[in-house]
């Protein structure tokens, strides 16, 4: 027969104890020394740091946060037992009851929680900032028009699984995050100022995301582009698109523009527009919208066309239920085939994150050299590729191969015996560089390893036409092989850029790359 434990004699709990402000290790001691002959009571734990920075109205200063309590390891009778006996200026903390008819409960801890708090407390708790306002008051950056801020989580150390957002006080970059207050339920926001001295992986901001608004009049652009290639445009398909935007900007009807499309007998591009999902139309009127307040936006953004970027949200022609097809281009033939990408996705309105794969389609060229009797598949990476192809001399190799630089750091305490004037000791430490051998390593080794079957070239011809591509060679007969090679690789380095909190220049250029839902 199973025991219970109506008189939690025999269950262990960290309980919270409250005692006078300043007498926490005082009681802890009298707690170790009677632990002998006081059974049932296993650990008495007294935070190392009770007060914290607290960041309010502009000025920063010391408050307490864990003034006059102390954690202890035990049944609840035993530690009632020696609150009674040994030390009755103590008292076991006691829940809130919800109802006048509900149990009163002590308030206990986790030991999860409790070994998180402690790690927290002892490594970190000197560092962080609490901040006044609430927790959700840090999704946007309201000195960007409240542009979403970036979300990461740490993966390792003390705070590691700690999400939070990456927010900007005082010109530095720190970690905005919850802590578990002392009360059950009850929350502290924090800020952790150097977000460089945490290892931490963005995710994908699933209410939000900085990449998916920067994408936003691409991904219409693009969409439409798939539309017209799938309706046979060929190379009407650019000024197609312009005359398209254009149209809706000066009147913003799709009713309109297919009516207007169907006297001009273009047909399958008036039913296709036609049959669009409310979700792609909201697209292009909001292309449309942005064209009427910018004239001309349309024309100068989306003024060449080869083959659409590496990795879009859409097909274009209609895939059939197949995972790969081929569609021929003058030039090229481009095989767009169907992957799907994994990311770990945050919701921040319900503080949970969650890995879903997503679908996209990788548009991948392929030439063909008649003389050599060879295959060149070529990605997509003109914008982003032809801003590195600008960096040279010893900036281009510390930001290919660079590992680590010495800085400058002013330390504190240890070194404050030796300081002049109270000023800080200057003393130096090694700081990981934002290279891409540090942060991507798929694209440090297909940038430097000349074994390395995908390479980076610049000004790849297609025709009458250069574009800066990852490319790969391959036989007829490994054409499969290569195909699956260079997306592999092109998709690696993707997420690559994307899940680092480093690199954010090259990850602005990767929104030129893949088009982010």
């Amino acid at each position: 027969m199973p025991l219970t434990d109506k008189l939690n004699h025999i269950d262990y709990n960290w309980y919270l104890v409250r005692t006078k402000p300043g007498h926490e290790k005082e009681l802890c001691s009298i707690i170790e020394c009677c632990k002998s002959e006081t059974k049932n009571i296993l650990e008495a734990y007294c935070p190392t740091h009770t007060t914290v920075n607290v960041y309010h109205g502009g000025n920063e200063r010391r408050m307490p946060l864990f003034d006059g309590y102390v954690f202890v390891l035990a049944t609840q009778k035993a530690l009632a037992d020696f609150i009674r006996d040994k030390y009755p200026n103590a008292s076991i903390r006691y829940n809130r009851k919800q109802a006048k008819e509900d149990k009163a409960t002590p308030c206990t801890i986790p030991e999860v929680q409790m070994k998180a708090f402690m790690d927290f407390n002892e490594n970190y708790a000197d560092k962080v900032v609490v901040l006044e306002r609430p927790y959700a008051d840090y999704a946007k950056n309201p000195n960007e028009h409240n542009i979403p801020n970036e979300i990461v989580r740490v993966l390792d150390g003390p705070l590691a699984g700690c999400e939070g957002y990456v927010c900007r006080f005082r010109r530095k970059r720190g970690l905005v995050f919850e802590v578990q207050g002392v009360m059950p339920g009850s929350h502290l926001t924090v800020y952790y100022p150097n977000i460089y001295e945490l290892h931490v992986v963005r995710l994908h901001n699933a209410e939000g995301d900085r990449l998916s608004i920067g994408t936003e009049k691409d991904r219409a652009a693009d969409l439409l582009v798939g539309v017209l290639q799938a309706c046979g445009c060929g190379k009407r398909t650019l000024s197609m698109l312009h005359y398209i935007i254009e149209h809706l900007a000066a009147n913003l009807s799709l009713t309109s523009l297919c009516l207007d499309l169907l006297k001009q007998n273009h047909k399958a591009l008036s039913h296709r527009l036609a049959e669009m999902t409310n979700e792609e139309a909201g697209q292009l009127l909001n292309l449309a919208r942005y064209e009427h307040d910018n004239n001309g936006y349309v024309r100068k953004a989306y003024s060449k066309l080869i083959i659409r970027p590496f990795l879009t949200p859409t097909s274009g022609i209609d895939m059939e239920g197949k995972g790969e097809i081929t569609f021929k281009h003058d030039e090229f033939t481009e095989i767009i085939r169907r992957v799907d990408i994994s990311e770990e996705i945050y919701y921040p309105s319900k503080k949970k994150s969650a890995k879903v794969a997503e679908t996209y389609y990788a548009h991948i060229g392929l030439v063909e050299n008649h003389d050599s009797k060879e295959y060149t598949l070529f990605a997509n990476w003109d914008y982003f590729l032809g801003e590195y192809f600008l960096t040279s001399g010893k900036a281009n190799e510390q930001l290919v191969k660079g590992t680590v630089k010495h800085v400058v750091c002013a330390t504190q305490g240890a070194c404050e015996s030796s300081t002049i004037n109270g000023k800080l000791k200057q003393d130096e430490k090694e700081k990981l560089i934002e290279s891409f051998r540090n942060y991507s390593p798929t694209l440090y080794k297909t940038l430097t390893d000349e074994s390395s079957p995908v390479k980076a070239i610049s000004g790849f011809k297609i025709g009458d036409n250069c574009l800066n591509v990852f490319a790969i060679k391959s036989k007829p007969k490994e054409r499969a092989t290569a195909t699956d090679t260079l997306i592999h690789t092109c998709i690696s380095i993707c997420t690559e850029i994307n899940t680092t909190n480093h690199l954010a220049l090259w990850r602005r250029y990767l929104q030129t790359v893949w088009l982010h839902k």
